[in-house]
């Protein structure tokens, strides 16, 4: 899977993308992360990236001239985002979606953004973190490396990792212990120990409703409320946590 990266900090990103599970992805050719420096598609001496906006305001805005060209050039996969605060927001779904569209790439903005005519007609699309404000996409195009890339088929060791965590059934993740089983006055539950697998399975599908009916319930309620079948697992009294 190709996934390229546009941006006038390439070692923050490449430097990332080397590291950990992506790095082992990468070398194993699971993973291709192209980083493009914006700044070697500038003109002049000083390798200008930004200008002053048009009609006034502060900071500066990023040029279309060093971002059509780069682009251009690296004749990216698509669709091509804009990290940015208008687009649809990242979460398990989308990165699901972009896991299994066999590439796209990511234009990180800075200062007061990019230069209008970039995001509507070089751009595909905008993608958000949330409602929050960065320096620029570097970090979050990060985000989004790390939450796509591990869903790439082979990228994790264990395929079914990906299947238990947070969001990949709208629920959060039952809790997890390891060694060792005691530890200052703290068990470890002892159906996690008992080798009963059936049993296993529906404690920690208890834990997660529990757990997200607790701390998030917009996620309960997205998926329409609990099930008949959900609401019977949580009135059982072998259950009781």
């Amino acid at each position: 899977m190709r996934i390229d990266v546009f941006t006038i900090f390439p070692d923050m990103v490449s430097g990332f993308a080397g590291q950990s599970l992506l790095g082992r992805a990468t070398a194993k050719g699971l993973l291709d992360v192209r980083v493009h420096d914006l700044r070697e598609h500038t003109t002049d001496v000083h390798r200008t990236v930004d200008d002053s906006p048009f009609g006034g305001g502060a900071g500066m805005v990023l040029r279309p001239e060093p971002i059509y060209a780069a682009v251009e050039a690296a004749d990216p996969p698509r669709p091509l985002f804009l990290l940015g605060p208008g687009g649809r927001r990242l979460d398990q779904a989308m990165a699901q979606e972009l896991a299994n569209s066999g590439g796209f790439s990511l234009l990180c903005g800075r200062y007061e953004g990019v230069d209008d005519r970039v995001r509507t007609d070089l751009c595909d699309g905008e993608l958000s973190l949330g409602d929050y404000v960065l320096g620029g996409g570097e970090v979050a195009s990060m985000v989004v490396l790390e939450a796509v890339g591990r869903l790439v088929p082979g990228v994790m060791g264990n395929s079914a990792s990906a299947g238990d965590e947070s969001f990949s059934d709208g629920l959060l993740e039952y809790p997890q212990f390891t060694k060792p089983a005691e530890f200052r006055g703290m068990d470890v539950p002892e159906v996690l120990r008992s080798g009963d697998h059936g049993r296993i399975a529906r404690w920690r599908r208890a834990r997660a409703l529990e757990r997200t009916l607790a701390s998030r319930p917009d996620l309960i309620e997205a998926r329409g409320g609990l099930s008949d079948e959900e609401q019977a697992l949580l009135d059982d009294p072998d259950q009781r946590h």
